[in-house]
């Protein structure tokens, strides 16, 4: 009987430690994915879009602090690349953006200004 509960305690601690596992590795892919869809998406992110990024990020994060303890060296240097890349996509993504705003806002005066001279220069001839 003894044997048999202690067999069941090991069995149980065992499956806990998979569970654990796959939870702190699953917020380590999470953060690969986000960083990944940052860098490929982020210019055209609506503030909508950034509110999301932020609050997945938040939400790894907290996952990622829950098993602080149980990551490697390797696994922690992982991480800490992985924050680096978002925060590095997120601050890009804005900027260009912003540029992109900026450029089409340019192009669509350049138009008017080039309408105005063409309609000006038509009525005169």
């Amino acid at each position: 009987m003894k044997t048999k509960m202690m067999l069941t305690g090991f069995a149980l601690a065992a499956v806990l430690s998979l569970c654990s596992c796959s939870t702190k590795m699953s917020a380590i892919n999470q953060l690969e994915d986000l960083s990944t869809e940052l860098r490929d998406h982020s210019r055209y992110y609506t503030a909508r879009d950034w509110e999301w990024a932020g609050d997945r990020f938040m939400k790894i994060r907290k996952k990622i602090s829950e098993h602080e303890f149980d990551y490697t060296p390797e696994q922690k240097r992982r991480i800490g690349q992985l924050e680096g890349e978002c925060a590095g996509y997120m601050a890009k993504g804005v900027k260009e953006g912003i540029f992109d705003k900026i450029k089409g806002i340019g192009n669509e005066i350049n138009g008017i200004i080039q309408g105005i001279l063409h309609s000006v220069t038509d009525y005169n001839n």
